[in-house]
């Protein structure tokens, strides 16, 4: 897989957490570690995105 296809993937699952995440909290049935648990799988892939996206490319 490419550089650009594996960014574009963690940002697409970015982007499904965010509004799996945005409906949770619209429901108050949710749990506060389910939505935790959410905001931290969310961080890391905005993690691994930016690490991805300032490493020095290969020649």
């Amino acid at each position: 897989m490419s550089l650009a296809n594996h960014l574009d993937e963690l940002q697409r699952k970015h982007g499904d957490i965010e509004r799996e995440l945005d409906e949770a909290m619209l429901h108050p049935s949710v749990d506060d570690l389910e939505i935790a648990a959410l905001k931290r799988r969310k961080l890391a892939i905005k993690d691994e995105i930016e690490k991805l996206r300032t490493q020095p490319t290969k020649h």
